[in-house]
C-alpha cells in the first residue's frame, strides 16, 4: 500500500521559470562529459514527493538526473506512471516509487506525454524489466518508432535512442483511459511536438491536470508549431484545472495560480519571440 501521509506538496508561486534557461540547457547536454561532472555536484537526491492523496512526483532533474523531466506516479487502482525520464535517473524513479509504497512489478501502465527523450528515454527499460505497456500519440509514436534523433532530441540529452515500437497508439483529438474507477482523460495539445497530450483527472471536485511541457520555447530545431500551440494552450485554460503539474518544475495550484502558470508560459513566448506579436 501506498505510504500513508497525505500531506500535500504544491508549489505556490507567482514567478514561473520552468524553462528559464532551456536553450542553454540544449547546448550545456551536447557536451556529455561536462553535463555528467555538474550533474553530479548539482543533483539533489529527494523524494518521492506527494501532491494529493493519489499523486506523487517520482522524478525530475531535482531528484533522479538532471537529464529527466518530471516524471508522476497516479494510483487509479494500478499505479499509472506519466512520462518516465531520460534513463540516467532509472534506479533513483524505481527507489522512489518503492518509498512512495508501490511495488515496481506493479507498473504496467505509462504514458508518454510526447516524443522528446528526457520524457520517453526510459521507456525501453520499463518495459523489458516489468513489461510495460506503453501509450504516446499516433503523430509522436511515428517519431518514436523509427527512432528519430533529432525529434526525439535525443542528442541534447546524450541518449542513445533506439527505434521503439509502442503498444497503443492515442488517435483523434481527446479520449479517455479507463483505470478502476477512474477516468484518466487526454486531449490533444499539439505545439510542442506533433503528436502532445495533456491529461487530466477529476477526483473529489479538483481537477489535475499535466501539461508537461506546455512552457516549453518553441524551437525551430525542433520543428515545434507556434500556431497549433496556441491552440492548445487556450485548451488548458478551458479545463479550468485546480492543480497543474508541469513537466520539469513541479506541481501548481490552486486554480488561480493555475491560471497564472499558464498565463505566464503565454507571455513567454512573445516575449521571447516564439511567437509573433500581433
Amino acid at each position: 500500500m501506498p505510504m500513508q501521509s497525505r500531506k500535500r506538496w504544491y508549489t505556490f508561486k507567482k514567478q514561473f521559470q520552468p524553462f528559464q534557461s532551456f536553450n542553454g540547457f540544449l547546448f550545456f547536454f551536447l557536451n556529455n562529459e561536462t553535463a555528467q561532472t555538474a550533474e553530479t555536484l548539482k543533483l539533489i537526491n529527494m523524494g518521492p514527493q506527494q501532491i494529493t492523496d493519489i499523486l506523487w512526483r517520482v522524478g525530475g532533474p531535482d531528484m533522479t538526473s538532471g537529464r529527466d523531466c518530471a516524471i508522476y506516479l497516479v494510483d487509479l487502482g494500478p499505479p499509472v506512471l506519466i512520462d518516465c525520464g531520460s534513463g540516467y535517473g532509472f534506479d533513483r524513479t524505481i527507489a522512489n516509487i518503492e518509498k512512495a509504497g508501490f511495488n515496481r512489478g506493479d507498473l504496467k501502465t505509462l504514458i508518454m506525454t510526447h516524443c522528446h527523450a528526457d520524457h520517453i528515454g526510459a521507456a525501453p527499460l520499463f518495459r523489458s524489466r516489468f513489461g510495460t505497456t506503453l501509450i504516446i500519440h499516433e503523430k509522436d509514436a511515428e517519431i518514436v518508432e523509427r527512432g528519430d534523433i533529432r525529434l526525439t532530441a535525443s542528442f541534447c540529452f546524450g541518449v542513445d535512442f533506439k527505434p521503439l515500437p509502442v503498444d497503443k497508439r492515442l488517435k483523434g483529438g481527446s479520449g479517455t483511459l479507463r483505470f478502476g474507477t477512474y477516468d484518466l482523460n487526454w486531449v490533444h495539445t499539439p505545439g510542442h511536438t506533433p503528436g502532445s497530450i495533456s491529461l487530466y483527472l477529476d477526483k473529489d471536485r479538483e481537477r489535475t491536470l499535466f501539461a508537461q511541457d506546455i512552457g516549453a520555447p518553441l524551437l525551430t530545431e525542433f520543428d515545434c508549431d507556434p500556431a497549433a500551440w496556441l491552440e492548445s494552450i487556450q485548451k488548458l485554460f478551458s479545463l479550468e484545472a485546480d492543480i497543474i503539474c508541469d513537466g520539469h518544475s513541479g506541481a501548481y495550484g490552486p486554480k488561480k495560480i493555475v491560471r497564472e502558470y499558464l498565463e505566464y508560459c503565454l507571455a513567454s513566448q512573445y516575449q521571447q519571440g516564439y511567437i509573433a506579436a500581433e
